[in-house]
């Protein structure tokens, strides 16, 4: 290592301690700035916001941040003072409000947060941030239909805030502690069979402590003759990230429905408002079809954006069903466009009767949309969807479906 004579050195340091001592608030303000960001030091960046405010006293962007630097430290005590400090001067600035509430709401105070997002509101009625924040707050404490107002608030100001979209569908699944529906199928063949095939769901949701639980009957008209299905679904959350999904479902009439079906899958609400699903899908008619899910999905401003595969392996080859949805959201979560394309029968179609016979190992086209509105409590849908299906080796054959639903919630 290169030694320096003692007498340079003693001239270097002074010159560099002035240079220090010479930053300007705003020079010290970024250097703290980037020694938090890109370093992760907040030990050393506190020290240069402190030093900006020698420099400064009343520069309140800097002390907000000190405020931030001390939360992401977890000098929680110090925080709150700098933040009560501001308080006390009346400063009226969005980030303050912001960066205050986020310490109550990531320290589990969310009664603190929600006063503190509520003053700051009343400065900045239109804030994005302070909404979407309200929002958060009021769905970790399971208040629900005020997380729905605040986001709907939100999305009346800026329909392509995409982390509000993606909060909004999640908390429209709990908003409501019941709703009840039905749905209408109806299926054309030109070539594969002769009649037509009707299919009637009436379904029942009550949302729980744990999660929503749906219970659901079908009835259905496959080559003229009728029968029924029972089905029970439920979504236990485990955590703010993660929940699942687990299905099943019987009927004594094999062939227009499987004999039993189950089913579960992982779900996670993953960063930068994406969403995946990892699971399995078994029916059972005369013997056990395994199909194994995965799905990705993406918001991006009023669009949500999903690929969805199932993979069905057995003694000689491996079949894949791959579906492509895309939905365009004209207002809130229960309003859009959706559009609809894909290869191969999944097990949650109504079709699915027909993977008994081993179908799914020929190939099928399907292209559809949707549309979903809603108003007030009533929640209404009609979709199309046209197959092209091969029903035997070479041949193929094309099926038109109709669907209309209608859901109520109280």
């Amino acid at each position: 290592m290169k030694r320096y004579p003692t007498f340079l050195l003693a001239l270097l340091f002074p010159i560099t301690m002035y240079g220090q001592q010479n930053l300007t608030a705003d020079e010290l303000f970024l250097k703290a700035r980037t020694t938090a960001f890109e370093q992760k030091d907040y030990t050393t960046s506190i020290a240069l916001a402190k030093e900006a405010l020698e420099k400064a006293p009343n520069y309140t962007d800097i002390t907000v941040f000190l405020g931030r630097l001390y939360t992401w430290n977890k000098d929680l005590a110090a925080a709150r003072a700098v933040f009560e400090d501001l308080g006390k001067r009346e400063v009226r600035d969005e980030d303050y409000f912001l960066a205050y509430a986020s310490l109550e709401y990531w320290n589990d105070q969310n009664t603190k947060a929600i006063e503190i997002i509520d003053k700051g509101l009343s400065y900045h009625s239109k804030s994005e941030a302070l909404l979407l924040l309200k929002a958060k707050v009021y769905f970790g404490m399971d208040n629900y239909e005020e997380a729905d107002n605040a986001v709907k608030t939100l999305l009346s100001i800026n329909p392509k805030n995409t982390e509000a979209r993606a909060l909004a569908v999640r908390i429209n699944d709990l908003s409501s502690k019941n709703a009840v529906g039905i749905v209408y199928n109806y299926s054309h063949f030109d070539k594969q069979f002769d009649n037509d095939w009707h299919i009637v769901g009436v379904s029942y949701k009550r949302v729980t402590p744990i999660g929503s639980v749906i219970l659901r009957g079908n009835y259905a008209n496959k080559f003229a003759q009728g029968g029924t299905q029972i089905e029970l679904e439920a979504y236990p959350r485990l955590s703010k990230m993660f929940y699942l999904y687990v299905g099943g479902g019987y009927s004594d009439d094999v062939g227009l429905f499987p004999k039993y079906r189950t089913g579960v899958s992982l779900n996670a609400n993953l960063p930068h408002s994406f969403e995946a699903e990892l699971g399995y899908r078994q029916l059972y008619f005369s013997n056990s079809i395994w199909m194994y899910t995965a799905s990705v999905g993406k918001y991006y401003k009023n669009f949500w954006f999903n690929l969805r595969t199932y993979i069905t392996p057995d003694s000689k080859n491996i079949s894949h069903s791959y579906t492509g949805t895309v939905r365009y959201y004209t207002k809130g979560a229960q309003d859009y466009f959706a559009f609809q394309i894909g290869t191969g029968i999944s097990p949650e179609e109504n079709r699915n009767n027909l993977l008994e016979n081993e179908t799914f190992k020929l190939k099928t086209f399907k292209v559809g949309a949707e549309y979903n509105f809603s108003y007030r409590t009533n929640l209404f849908s009609v979709g199309t969807m046209y197959y092209n299906q091969e029903f035997r080796p070479g041949e193929k054959g094309n099926q038109f479906d109709i669907t209309l639903g209608y859901t109520r919630k109280f």
